[in-house]
């Protein structure tokens, strides 16, 4: 039997998780490597040269053959971390966490750690986990996100949607979002396996709208025991809903969900 039709929530989920930035953005370089973009008047306009500790060395340059910038020191992680505070104190970052994330090469190597309320404002590439989670008799959990949450607030989520931290391994960051959002020990739940991943590129309205998301979620199915409940342990939920196949899909294609969990569901369900 063929496989049904993508519903044109699935088309639109789509087009809206692939799409070009608001504005033009130079390439940002850590040393010689590309790790990501920014705003090509942000940096201009700031004159974030004179901002930055004088250990570290922020530069415009070519790459390409187009315009650029390229942070340089001995210590990346420190002249990053330098650079997030400088954009902090020029109101240019996003909600600050205390939270380093990894910082890439186009291959993969990690190269250095950030802020991750800087993430978006310096166009870096951010890596998430998604948990799908379904009942026994085979309708899902769903979350909707706190009303004070700084993206998406009140909108529909998968069971467990988090950032991976510079700390973690995937399975690491699944254990911890999954007990920090939803009260839930992964050892106790049943059939974990990853589902695949989605890919983000879109403009941000952090710092003004002068952001640029790029990120991968990396998908996990579960099933969560009979009699088994998520509780909310960090305040980022404000509830959890079992939903049935139809309720869900109709909440979907309401735009209830937000862009990442539509797309996830969207894989999960065979689209």
């Amino acid at each position: 039997m063929s496989r049904a039709a993508a519903p044109a929530w699935v088309a639109a989920a789509r087009a809206a998780a692939q799409r070009s930035p608001a504005a033009p953005r130079d390439a940002l370089l850590l040393g010689r490597e590309r790790v990501g973009s920014v705003d090509a008047q942000v940096f201009e306009r700031m004159g974030l040269q004179r901002l930055m500790d004088k250990r570290y060395q922020l530069l415009k340059t070519e790459y390409g053959g187009a315009p650029a910038w390229a942070l340089v020191a001995d210590d990346a992680t420190a002249a990053l971390n330098a650079l997030a505070q400088a954009l902090r104190a020029a109101g240019r970052c996003g909600p600050w966490r205390d939270e380093q994330l990894a910082v890439c090469s186009a291959d993969g190597r990690r190269l250095a750690t950030v802020e991750r309320g800087a993430v978006r404002v310096l166009g870096l590439a951010t890596r998430a986990v998604h948990l799908v989670g379904t009942a026994p008799d085979g309708r899902m959990w769903v979350q909707q996100r706190s009303p004070t949450k700084a993206n998406n607030p009140g909108m529909w989520d998968t069971l467990m949607g988090g950032m991976v931290s510079a700390a973690d391994s995937l399975a690491s960051a699944v254990e911890r979002e999954t007990w920090e959002e939803a009260g839930l020990r992964v050892a106790l739940l049943q059939g974990l396996v990853r589902g695949g991943h989605v890919d983000f590129a879109l403009p941000s309205d952090e710092a003004g709208g002068c952001g640029y998301m790029v990120e991968r979620i990396d998908w996990f199915r579960v099933r969560v025991p009979e009699g088994m409940v998520p509780v909310n342990q960090d305040g980022e939920v404000a509830r959890f809903e079992l939903l049935a196949r139809d309720a869900l899909l109709e909440r979907l294609a309401d735009g209830a969900f937000t862009p990442e969990a539509a797309l996830v569901l969207a894989a999960a369900l065979g689209w």
